[in-house]
């Protein structure tokens, strides 16, 4: 891992964090129950940057993708 995905994915776990402090944050008075869309947002960005901190992302040719890639480029 280089130090960038170390990186993406501590930014991501104090992201999860933060999502669960502001979900079980209560609201206002007056305002019973818990739950907020922000939280769910920064969810949903946490489980991104994590996704692409562990490489996930990456394009990765398969063995005929590699083979084929190789006879295009020598027939010209």
């Amino acid at each position: 891992m280089t130090t960038m995905q170390i990186v993406e994915l501590a930014a991501a776990a104090a992201l999860v964090l933060l999502s669960v402090v502001v979900y079980r944050r209560k609201g206002a008075e007056g305002q019973g129950g818990y739950g907020n869309q922000g939280s769910v947002i920064v969810l949903f960005i946490a489980i991104l940057l994590a996704v692409h901190g562990l490489g996930l992302l990456e394009y990765r040719p398969s063995q005929a993708e590699i083979d084929h890639a190789a006879e295009q480029g020598g027939s010209q």
